[in-house]
């Protein structure tokens, strides 16, 4: 076919850098932001955070970000904003008019002579703009655009309101309940969301990237827009994470299951340590090959995103990283939650207990444990003394040394 079409047949590859996709757990608990209140307020770290996701989307035109929110009760989405749960309307409402964005319904109605399962053809005719702020779907009055929108970059703005929308109105839906409740923040929920959202971009990223092959692109391994399967561009997804939270001894389970699920994935986890101290997000950067950075000057907190995780998986191989020596490998309890140098393993299904348990029985799986000896006070044998050699009239004795002899 070659010679008869006269066309140069050749593996198009492409040298554009792969899209990355930064996904943002920002930690949003009141207490801990209370205490940062005089070194860095919420307001600024976000400031700042907006400053580096700009950043990340110049890049490369095909990047992509997400922003979960890790807050006291929940875990929520910041950008891209959740779609809202519609409301079912009741099956007796009176059929509404085109003008109002509705479907319009083609028929009867059910009766004696038409069966109920029949269907029925359905117009979806376009939302004018006063019934879909009926609806609440859109603001009742626009908003005002400020002087800075027509120097913006429209996908900046974009971000920049979702993010800030959806951030007041996980603040004002905060109650005094929920703020007492507890102390800590959900991030193993914000960790599955984000793990949940990456998995999903990457199989649409791979549907796009690889159009429908037909029977000789499959016996050739070249797709139909002539480019090779094993050159196509994959993307490439990493999890940033800024932690202001204490230990989450109370999540272990769930956070070690991210954390292997990141591992099988090859979804590096970097975490930017504003305050506090997490073991669990120490073995998270280490075991996913991520970046740790406690800041010693939480001020500087757009210095350190930018310099030590702005750079994705491709940049980072050319460039010196910042290192952990020293990584806390301990681990949290099943009885009490509480992070243990020394414990007991049930070998069966690997739980870990502070004590041996009550009655020697596992706790999760029912397995009698073996504990042995376990608080017996261990046997200490007495030392022998060494017998001495009794020497007479001096026989076997080493000679004495004389002194320094002098010149002669």
């Amino acid at each position: 076919m070659n010679a008869v079409d006269g066309s140069e047949h050749y593996e198009r590859t492409s040298d554009e850098p792969p899209p990355s996709l930064l996904t943002i757990i920002l930690d949003t608990n009141p207490h801990a932001w209370a205490l940062l209140s005089d070194t860095l307020p919420l307001s600024k770290a976000i400031a700042n955070l907006l400053v580096f996701i700009n950043a990340h989307l110049a890049f490369n035109y095909a990047n992509k970000v997400a922003v979960v929110a890790s807050h006291t009760q929940r875990a929520q989405w910041l950008y891209p904003s959740p779609p809202e749960p519609r409301k079912a309307a009741p099956d007796d409402a009176p059929p509404q008019n085109a003008g109002n964005g509705s479907d319009i319904e083609m028929g009867d109605g059910p009766s004696a002579s038409q069966p109920s399962g029949k269907k029925k053809l359905t117009l979806h005719a376009p939302k004018s703009r006063d019934a879909a702020a009926a609806n609440g779907t859109l603001p009742t009055t626009p908003p005002k655009p400020s002087s800075d929108d027509a120097n913006k970059y429209r996908p900046f703005r974009l971000v920049e309101d979702a993010i800030m929308t959806n951030l007041r109105s996980v603040m004002t839906s905060t109650t005094e309940t929920d703020i007492s409740a507890t102390t800590t923040t959900m991030m193993a929920g914000a960790l599955t969301l984000a793990l949940a959202y990456i998995n999903r971009q990457s199989l649409d990223h791979t549907d796009s990237g690889n159009p429908g092959t037909s029977a000789t692109s499959a016996n050739t391994g070249i797709n139909n827009d002539g480019s090779d399967p094993a050159h196509r561009q994959t993307l490439q997804s990493r999890i940033l994470v800024l932690s202001v939270s204490g230990d989450l001894a109370y999540q272990y389970i769930p956070v070690m299951n991210c954390i292997f699920a990141a591992q099988r994935k090859r979804i590096p986890i970097d975490i930017c340590k504003i305050a506090g101290d997490t073991v669990f997000l120490q073995q998270a950067s280490d075991a996913t090959r991520g970046i740790y950075m406690a800041l010693e000057q939480p001020q500087g907190l757009l210095q350190y995103l930018m310099m030590g995780f702005l750079p994705d998986q491709t940049s980072r191989r050319y460039l010196v990283l910042p290192t952990q020596v020293n990584v806390d490998f301990r681990a949290a309890c099943f009885c009490h939650k509480k992070v243990v140098d020394v414990g007991f393993v049930c070998s069966i299904c690997l739980s870990i207990f502070c004590s041996p348990p009550e009655g020697a029985v596992c706790l999760t799986c029912g397995t009698h444990l073996q504990l042995g000896e376990y608080g017996g006070k261990p046997a200490v044998m007495p030392k022998k003394k060494k017998s001495r050699k009794i020497r007479i009239d001096g026989e076997g004795r080493t000679p004495t040394p004389g002194g320094t002899p002098g010149p002669s």
